[in-house]
């Protein structure tokens, strides 16, 4: 818009330029002549400049008919300074609408398919209007149903950051956190997912399988009776609902099985946890848990929907059960004293064997590596030539082998003289072997 002002604002200088130029005066399209009474003063110079400068560039007509050369060529400068002016704008808020129906597409749902399909299946009127009410009042008060899509790109810890600095101030209003750390609720507020439900509408009925409880953020939930009609009791801002059917008590009648009827109350913005988050977190913090289990036994109570006697029947059970987890955990412990002790000989066991053998190996070895040597230490002189060529006397060969005690040979094995050959070829006696083996 300030543009628009600041062209206006030269073209009514140019105006009253061209004017002085023409002469002031000269006819019934240039500024009147300033011996005109009040035409004189700067205030009405520069307002009438302006006045004629946004008759020409908003094209509206009534302006006075140029009768020069200049002041055609003025007017249809302006002329198509306002058309390419207005071609700008015009194609600007068209980029805004669409960049801001991009955005808001992005952020929030579009009910233009949901609405599409309802009246492609003939449904109207009332839920229709339902359907349209709830996206604008997303719209109209900035309400995000899909945040996790929004930041699932970031990092853990900072997408944490961001959640909590958005829903921190109002999970700080819940009387079950409140006693809670910013750690706890930032690692909470990730779990938690934000649903907003329309006037009249129900956010469970008495019987419905519960698998979510409820924080309320902003707005007002009735508990309605059976009738649909009569409200038992009005529920705020920094309340919950929904756990009894989540939590395990002991005696509950009613199961896993919703015990009321809850509508809301205008337009309520929820907190919604899951069963498998509520079980994850009130592991993480026993303290809630026990708030939680005793809300639950008194509303139980209240409704005649708790057995006394079956929760007492349940609380020995358990502690019957734990003693005997006790009694095992100390059978567990000495089996697994008995097996240490076990292992420890079967080690010690395994130690001295390999000992007994390593000696045995080396001490089978070093008899080897004797009985190689032997012979070739304790063997005598097998032949000997004469000066002929031939045997020693006799051709007589001497002792080969004798052991002692330990496996040496005997001198009385000696072997005798095998081939004697006389003097023209006659052989002696022949095979003539000395006594048999004797060992020592």
């Amino acid at each position: 818009m300030l543009y628009v002002f600041v062209t206006i604002h030269w073209n009514g200088c140019l105006y009253f330029a061209l004017s002085t130029y023409l002469g002031l005066g000269a006819d019934d399209w240039v500024y009147p002549n300033a011996s005109r009474p009040g035409f004189a003063r700067p205030l009405r110079q520069y307002l009438h400049s302006f006045y004629i400068s946004t008759l020409i560039l908003t094209t509206v007509g009534d302006t006075p008919e140029p009768q020069r050369e200049e002041e055609f060529l003025f007017m249809t400068a302006g002329f198509l300074l306002a058309v390419l002016g207005f071609a700008t704008i015009m194609g600007s808020m068209s980029s805004v609408i669409a960049n801001m129906n991009a955005a808001d597409a992005a952020f929030y749902p579009d009910h233009g398919p949901v609405q599409q399909y309802l009246q492609a299946h003939g449904v109207g009127g009332r839920l229709l209007r339902r359907v349209a009410g709830w996206h604008q009042h997303l719209r109209a008060h900035r309400k995000l149903v899909g945040e996790q899509a929004v930041l699932r790109h970031l990092p853990s810890r900072l997408r944490a950051e961001v959640a909590a600095s958005v829903h921190l101030p109002a999970l700080r209003k819940v009387s079950l956190f409140q006693s809670c750390e910013r750690g706890v609720l930032e690692a909470l507020v990730l779990k938690l997912r934000p649903q907003v439900f329309s006037p009249g509408e129900f956010v469970c009925r008495t019987g419905d399988v519960g698998r979510e409880m409820y924080f309320i953020r902003e707005g007002r939930l009735a508990v309605v009776a059976a009738d649909g009609v009569t409200r038992l009791a009005i529920l705020g801002e920094g309340l919950y609902f929904g756990e009894i059917s989540l939590i395990n008590i002991r005696g509950n009648r009613s199961g896993n099985r919703r015990t009321a009827n809850i509508q809301s109350i205008g337009y309520s913005d929820l907190f919604c946890l899951s069963k498998e988050d509520l079980t994850e977190v009130l592991a993480e913090f026993p303290s809630a848990r026990a708030l939680m289990e005793a809300k639950g036994r008194e509303i139980l109570l209240r409704m005649d929907k708790l057995d006394v006697h079956a929760e007492a029947a349940a609380v020995a059970a358990a502690e019957e059960a734990e003693q005997r987890v006790q009694a095992l955990e100390v059978a567990l412990e000495e089996l697994q004293t008995r097996v240490a002790r076990l292992l420890a000989q079967l080690e010690s066991s395994a130690f001295k064997l390999a000992l007994r053998i390593g000696r045995l190996e080396s001490r089978a070895q070093q008899r080897r590596l004797a009985r190689d040597r032997a012979p070739a230490r304790d063997q005598g002189p097998t032949r000997l030539q004469g000066p002929d060529g031939g045997r020693g006397p006799g051709g007589a060969q001497g002792p080969t082998r004798v052991r002692g005690p330990t496996g040496v040979q005997d001198p009385m094995r000696a072997q005798g003289p095998t081939r004697v050959q006389g003097p023209n070829g006659v052989q002696g006696p022949t095979d003539v072997q000395g006594p048999t083996r004797v060992q020592g």
